[in-house]
C-alpha cells in the first residue's frame, strides 16, 4: 500500500512538473509535437504558448489532425481551413462568409490578368495571393490550386489573426489591416494614418489622449462590434447599379463600366463579367444594397458627429467621385476612338477594340504584349489617381484626395489628349 501511495504521489509530482514547462494543455500527443517543434519551428510554439488557445486545451492535433507523426510525412499535417476554426468560432465564420473579405481569392482567380502574370506574383505570401489569398475556398478551388503547384494559404482567418498566437488585440490593431491595405490602388492605410482619425489614434497610443477619448481605427469604421461582415457602399471600384440619376454621370459610369468589360462597349449590354461581379459580391447592384450599406456608416459616423454633418460629409464624397468619373471618362473615350480609328491596335487578348482595365498595365508577362504609353498613363489614372481621389475623400484626407488624386487625374487627362494628338498627327503622317 505505502508502494502503490508512493508510486501514486511520484506520478502526481512527474504530471505537475510536466505541466509547469510545458503549459496545461500538454498530454498525450500534444506534448510530442511540442518537443520536435520547438527545435524545428520554436516561434509557432512560442506563438501558441501565448494564445487563447494554449489556455483552453486547444492543442496541434485539435487544428492539424494526428496523422504527422514524424519528420518524413509532414504532408500528412492537415492545415486547418475556415470550416475548422467555425467548430469554435461560428458566428464569426457566418459573418465572415457574407463579406467583401470572403470574396478575395474568388476575385483574383476571376481577373484574366491573374492567369497571364509570372506564378511568383500571384501565389504564395509574397504575391497577390499573399493578401487575396482570403476566402472560402472549395474542394474543387483547393485541388486545381494544389494540381498547379501554387503555395497559398489554406486559412483566411490567420490573414488578421497571426497564427499560432491567433490575437484578437492583434487583429484589432489598424495594423492589421496595413498589410494589404495600402500602396498602390489602394492606400488607406496612408489616408488613414495621416487624417485625423488617424492622428488622434496614434496620439492615443502615446498616452497623450483620454483613454476614452474616440479614436476611430479602421474596424471601428468598417468592422463595427467586431463583425466580420465587411462592405462600403460605392465597393472598391467606385461603380454601382443602379446608375445616377444625373445624366452626365450615368453616362460617364457607363464607359467605365465598358472599360471594366461589364457592358459590351458596342451594344451597351452587359458581358459574362457582371456576373463575375455579382458572384463576388464587388459591387452594390441595387438602390438598396447601397442605401443599407450607407446608412450603416451614417449611424458608425453618429457616435462621434452630428448625423447631418456625417450625411454632408459622406455626399461631398459622393460629388468628388462624380467629378473624378468625368474626367476619367473623357479620357477613355479619348483612347477608344484611337482603338476605333485604327491608330491603336487592339491587343489580342482584348475581347473588344476598347480599353480594358482588367489587364492593368499589360507589363509583358506571360503571354501579353506591353501596353502602349497612353495605355499606361490611362490605367494609371484608374486605378491609381481615381481610388484616391474618392477614397481619399470618405478618409477625411485632403492632401491625398488633392494631390495624389485629383491634380494628378488633370495631369494624366492632359498627357492622354497630347499623347491621342501626336499619335493622330503621326498615324497620318505615316500614312
Amino acid at each position: 500500500m505505502r508502494k502503490g501511495c508512493i508510486m501514486l504521489f511520484s506520478a502526481a509530482v512527474f504530471l505537475a512538473v510536466g505541466l509547469l514547462f510545458c503549459g496545461p494543455a500538454l498530454a498525450g500527443e500534444a506534448d510530442s509535437c511540442i518537443s520536435c517543434h520547438e527545435k524545428v519551428s520554436p516561434g509557432q510554439v512560442a506563438d501558441w504558448r501565448t494564445s487563447k488557445h494554449a489556455g483552453e486545451d486547444v492543442t496541434c492535433v485539435d487544428c492539424h489532425g494526428d496523422k504527422h507523426q514524424k519528420a518524413t510525412d509532414g504532408d500528412l499535417a492537415q492545415l486547418p481551413s475556415e470550416h475548422v476554426c467555425a467548430e469554435c468560432h461560428e458566428e464569426q465564420f457566418n459573418q465572415f462568409s457574407k463579406g467583401k473579405h470572403n470574396f478575395g481569392w474568388t476575385s483574383l482567380n476571376a481577373l484574366p490578368i491573374t492567369h497571364v502574370e509570372p506564378d511568383e506574383l500571384m501565389e504564395g505570401g509574397r504575391g497577390c495571393g499573399g493578401c487575396h489569398n482570403m476566402g472560402i475556398k472549395s474542394e474543387a478551388q483547393k485541388k486545381e490550386q494544389h494540381d498547379k503547384g501554387y503555395r497559398y494559404q489554406n486559412n483566411s482567418c490567420d490573414e488578421c489573426h497571426t497564427r499560432h498566437s491567433f490575437s484578437k488585440k492583434e487583429a484589432q490593431s489598424p495594423r492589421a489591416c496595413q498589410q494589404c491595405h495600402m500602396g498602390y490602388d489602394h492606400p488607406q492605410w496612408e489616408m488613414w494614418s495621416s487624417s485625423k482619425h488617424g492622428e488622434r489614434w496614434f496620439a492615443k497610443q502615446e498616452g497623450r489622449l483620454d483613454k476614452n477619448a474616440p479614436a476611430p481605427t479602421c474596424q471601428y469604421c468598417h468592422m463595427p462590434n467586431g463583425s466580420h461582415n465587411n462592405h462600403t457602399a460605392w465597393g472598391f471600384l467606385g461603380v454601382r447599379l443602379p446608375l445616377p440619376k444625373d445624366k452626365q454621370w450615368a453616362a460617364d459610369q457607363v464607359t467605365i463600366l465598358k472599360a471594366l468589360g461589364v457592358l459590351d462597349p458596342f451594344t451597351g449590354k452587359p458581358t459574362a463579367r457582371l456576373d463575375a461581379v455579382k458572384a463576388v459580391d464587388l459591387a452594390r447592384l441595387t438602390q438598396k444594397a447601397w442605401e443599407d450599406e450607407r446608412e450603416k456608416m451614417i449611424k458608425t459616423c453618429a457616435n462621434c458627429h452630428a448625423e447631418q454633418y456625417a450625411r454632408r460629409q459622406l455626399e461631398m464624397g459622393d460629388s468628388m467621385l462624380q467629378k473624378a468619373d468625368r474626367l476619367l471618362a473623357d479620357a477613355i473615350e479619348t483612347v477608344a476612338a484611337l482603338y476605333k480609328d485604327g491608330i491603336l491596335k487592339k491587343p489580342d487578348t482584348y475581347a473588344y477594340a476598347y480599353p480594358d482595365f482588367l489587364y492593368f498595365l499589360r507589363t509583358g508577362g506571360g503571354n501579353l504584349e506591353q501596353a502602349s504609353y497612353i495605355e499606361q498613363v490611362l490605367f494609371q489614372m484608374y486605378m491609381k489617381h481615381r481610388m484616391r481621389t474618392y477614397q481619399a475623400q470618405f478618409h477625411v484626407n485632403p492632401d491625398y484626395a488633392y494631390w495624389y488624386g485629383w491634380a494628378m487625374m488633370t495631369k494624366d487627362l492632359v498627357e492622354i489628349k497630347d499623347l491621342a494628338k501626336t499619335m493622330r498627327a503621326t498615324h497620318g503622317a505615316v500614312k
